[in-house]
């Protein structure tokens, strides 16, 4: 067992770096926070960790290390990332100003989005980016024995996925304060066209790394 806290230790040592560092996760939670409210954000950030599962998931089966060793397959994922991120860059940039009718508790009562279309963009965000197949392809290969046990890999998964859901949610709740919120009521549409330049951006940027 002490093995094993080690071996998590390592691995939290990384991933927390990880976690914090800016991309596509973050930008879109914020943007959730700011434009449809705090449970929205909320949702989103839970979809974000699912994601993180499935990513720990496949790396532990070995498909992580099929794909990474395929062109073919990882450009197919590496371009659907780049598709989606320029797509809700775009929908960003032609968005209209946001209107705010409630404020009170940082959550906007008023065309509410779905809890299935909030935790999906959450989702889809993390799962169409490429990059976790060589990051957890890499941490788990140098940080975790061969030897561990299936269940204690997946035991890492669900601690990573579940930090990772709640850094999400720390940032959706400060994002939704009545102060911040009053703030993007004034600017509300600049913060949805600087979040649209973001996607895009981060889009262009998975698309012109190099695949393998």
């Amino acid at each position: 067992m002490h093995q094993y806290l080690i071996e998590l230790a390592s691995l939290m040592a990384i991933f927390t770096f990880a976690i914090v560092s800016p991309g596509a996760d973050l930008a879109m939670v914020m943007r959730q926070a700011m434009v449809h409210g705090r449970r929205e954000a909320i949702i989103t950030s839970f979809g974000v960790g699912t994601s993180l599962m499935f990513h720990v998931t496949y790396t532990i089966l070995g498909l992580g290390l099929i794909i990474s060793q395929s062109i073919y397959l990882f450009n197919i994922v590496k371009w659907l990332g780049v598709a989606y991120l320029i797509y809700i860059g775009i929908k960003a940039l032609r968005a209209g100003k946001t209107e705010l009718p409630e404020v009170g508790d940082g959550v906007v009562v008023e065309k509410r989005q779905s809890a299935l279309k909030s935790f999906t963009l959450g989702f889809a965000a993390n799962a169409l980016n490429p990059k976790p197949v060589f990051f957890f392809l890499s941490i788990f290969s140098t940080v975790v024995h061969a030897h561990t046990p299936v269940p204690i890999k997946f035991g890492y998964g669900l601690v990573m996925a579940s930090c990772l859901i709640l850094w999400f949610v720390g940032v959706s709740m400060f994002m939704t304060t009545p102060r911040m919120r009053a703030a993007f009521a004034r600017a509300s549409q600049w913060i949805d066209r600087t979040s649209g330049v973001v996607f895009i951006a981060l889009g262009i940027k998975l698309a012109t790394e190099k695949s393998v």
